[in-house]
């Protein structure tokens, strides 16, 4: 990798129970007696502010008490979804749309390339080898015949020098924990060598061994909801104990930083990427061929440096200083002073939004109103030439070592399925390498872009996706979904499940919100911290925006986001119930006042901010923070709370809590309950079957709480 990264004492006494029979109609709804969440007299002081937080035992999610609740509440929700008649039609459907095959890209190896191929049903992604571009591809690692139900999920990550041997990762129920092992690439025979404890890390090799990072040993029962601390660089030496590998870095003093990096292709450098979390950091490099100490390139926090490669004696330097759309600069390791600096790719009026290099050359990857522009150009930026994408979308790749002349590229919109490309260094030629089989024709909806204003006279940008010649009368089934925050770019990408929407007369719709990366770090800046409710104006003005033009109505209109998009999701339904028929928050950061305490949650700290930290910051989430915004006798949205019982991310806490607090709270017949996911994380590696079944129950609940027809009813 060339670049940083960025989870019963005593019985409930009510049993949930649906009270009404099978409907035959949407208008025949189905209500609910929710089973009994025990509140307990907790209650918090923050800067003399009394805060309670009667949920607090759901946070012990291996507790006999939350297990019973879980199960619980799982019964409510799929006793619910059972009675929607067209739920197992949508799920058909789904399937059929899903069978197809999917391909990743390929990358080479010396002689072999290595690619993920997924047949169609296929719980995980098959991985791959072939000799050559033309060889007959051979099974390498079957990830679905390590696990009954498909939950094992494995990534390459990291090929040695020599080509001989390759890492690869292995993750269990969507945990972020991992575990490293090492095949030889040409035998395809396993190693000894097994790393534990490993999360948030790549295998970036160096002789006989590999760079990595990984956190001690968590305590017995805290392995999935403890605080991560000590995130550190080791080495691994190839045959030999995990207990002997060497420590390469480490901060007692700042036990909550992370530590990323990378050997430089060339082999001189080790770079290190050091962040207290999610927003800036610092860049260091060693000197390998000297064992030379770690030296502060860029310090932290404030801003982002990449360096992207070395060659000539420089380090290439993708940065935002002074340039918040990002720039190139070459920058000599030796004499690092800002004055030595030479600019390889000035600022423009669009983010830089990566540079890669391949081929001995360099890929410039531009975001366009959230729509990519590729450019190819030598290491000193000159001969820039850009490269003829099929249309306005997605695309990525364009990445490889210098001596490989044949590299590849994915292109994707919401209408256009994922396509590999094969581009010619020399030539400048793509050709394009694979096109995906799927049973419906783009010809038959539209993508399009539009501009509407937030509530302080922003200008958002939002795509809008929908079948061609629909009447814009306010009464098309609309899914609005959103992320907004982190500096992450949501840019046109193809789902075969939001095909269910479209086909079914629905609209689906993506502002850019600000607390996303599409227009540089100024709009990044705009959304996080004491500014987070500019995202959330910007979505719910999104809303507004969608009604005013006839497109949807309030009785029509969905909302949906997972993660950081799961607190947007939970902060606009409390902000504005009035707005949405339906909520599906996923994974969700909800409780803004508690999201440090647990795994990896303190590195969102430079995005959010913290409660503890200061009554400012303290003020600021708790205006906004979804749990404690819930208000008795409200009527709210249609609410489904997804959620995964392995998620150490945004730990399930966040769902939980947030749904005992809704169920007490709200009026009304629209229904709140929780789909929680059995042996499973925040989302990745998550196997098919779970996926299908997901996103059929999310398309069947959002067609029932918006009354709408849906073509394949079956009687």
């Amino acid at each position: 990798m060339k670049t940083h990264s960025l989870f019963l004492v005593g019985l409930l006494s009510i049993i949930a129970s649906c009270t009404s029979e099978k409907p035959s109609t949407n208008s025949e709804k189905v209500k609910l007696t929710y089973p009994e969440t025990r509140t307990d007299d907790q209650v918090d002081d923050y800067f003399g502010t009394a805060v309670a937080d009667p949920y607090r035992w759901l946070e012990d999610d291996r507790a006999a008490e939350t297990e019973a609740w879980v199960s619980s509440q799982n019964k409510v929700t799929f006793d619910y979804l059972e009675q929607i008649p067209y739920r197992q039609s949508i799920k058909d459907r789904y399937e059929e749309l899903y069978n197809y095959p999917k391909v990743s890209s390929p990358f080479n190896a010396g002689e072999y390339y290595f690619f993920y191929k997924n047949d169609g049903l296929q719980n995980q992604a098959v991985i791959y080898r072939q000799k050559g571009l033309d060889g007959e591809p051979e099974v390498f690692i079957d990830p679905n015949a390590l696990s009954e139900g498909g939950t094992v999920s494995i990534g390459l990550v990291g090929i040695s020098n020599d080509y001989k041997y390759v890492t690869y990762s292995r993750s269990d129920a969507g945990s972020d924990w991992q575990k490293f092992y090492v095949k030889e690439i040409e035998t395809g025979k396993d190693l000894p060598d097994e790393l534990n404890w490993v999360k948030f890390s790549g295998a970036s090799w160096y002789k006989d061994g590999f760079f990595y990072n990984r956190y001690p040993q968590p305590k017995a029962g805290e392995e999935l909801s403890g605080d991560n601390r000590m995130h550190s660089v080791y080495y691994h030496k190839l045959g030999t104990d995990q207990s002997e590998d060497d420590l390469i870095y480490r901060d007692e003093e700042n036990p909550t930083h992370y530590h990323f990096g990378y050997v430089t292709e060339d082999d001189k450098y080790y770079i290190m990427f050091k962040q207290p979390g999610t927003d800036g950091f610092a860049t260091y490099f060693k000197d390998l061929e000297n064992d030379g100490d770690f030296v502060e390139l860029f310090p932290g926090f404030s801003t982002k440096s990449s360096i992207i490669h070395h060659t000539g004696g420089r380090f290439l330097v993708l940065t935002n200083i002074d340039a918040p759309n990002y720039r190139l600069i070459s920058v000599d390791p030796a004499n690092p002073q800002k004055e030595n600096w030479v600019e390889i790719i000035p600022e423009s009026e669009n983010l830089l939004e990566s540079v890669n290099t391949g081929g001995g050359k360099l890929f410039a990857s531009y975001l366009e109103k959230a729509t990519n522009r590729i450019y190819q150009m030598n290491y000193d930026g000159s001969d820039k030439t850009q490269i003829q994408l099929p249309g306005l979308g997605s695309a990525g790749g364009l990445g490889g070592r210098e001596n490989e002349k044949t590299l590849f590229y994915t292109f994707t919109s919401f209408i256009y399925p994922n396509s590999i490309f094969q581009y010619d260094v020399e030539t400048g030629k793509s050709a394009q390498f694979y096109k995906a089989d799927l049973k419906f024709d783009p010809a038959d909806y539209v993508e399009k872009q539009v501009t509407y204003k937030s509530k302080d006279g922003t200008d958002v940008s939002m795509f809008i996706v929908h079948k061609k010649g629909l009447k814009m009368d306010g009464n098309n089934p609309t899914y609005l979904y959103g992320y907004g925050g982190f500096n992450i770019s949501l840019s046109p990408w193809f789902s075969a499940s939001r095909l269910v929407l479209l086909e079914n007369g629905g609209i689906f719709a993506v502002p850019n919100l600000r607390g996303g990366g599409e227009y540089g770090e100024e709009w990044h800046e705009g959304g996080m911290l004491l500014k987070k409710q500019n995202v959330f104006d910007d979505f719910i003005a999104a809303g507004e925006y969608l009604i005013k033009e006839g497109y949807t109505s309030t009785e029509k209109l969905a909302i949906g986001g997972g993660s950081n998009g799961g607190l947007l999701v939970g902060a606009c339904m409390t902000q504005r119930p009035d707005l949405f028929a339906v909520a599906m928050p996923a994974v969700g950061v909800m409780d803004m006042l508690r999201y440090h305490r647990f795994t990896v949650g303190k590195g969102w700290i430079p995005e959010y901010g913290c409660a503890d930290s200061s009554a400012v910051d303290f003020n600021n989430l708790l205006a906004y923070s979804p749990l404690h915004n819930l208000k008795e006798g409200v009527e709210y949205p249609a609410t489904m709370v997804f959620t995964g019982d392995h998620d150490d991310r945004v730990v399930p806490a966040h769902s939980f809590k947030f749904a005992a607090q809704l169920q007490k709270s709200h009026v009304g017949n629209n229904p709140v309950v929780i789909r929680i996911e059995t042996d499973a994380g925040h989302g990745a590696g998550k196997p098919t079957s779970k996926i299908i079944e997901e996103e059929a129950d999310r398309w069947a609940f959002l067609f029932y709480n918006t009354d709408s027809p849906v073509i394949y009813l079956q009687d």
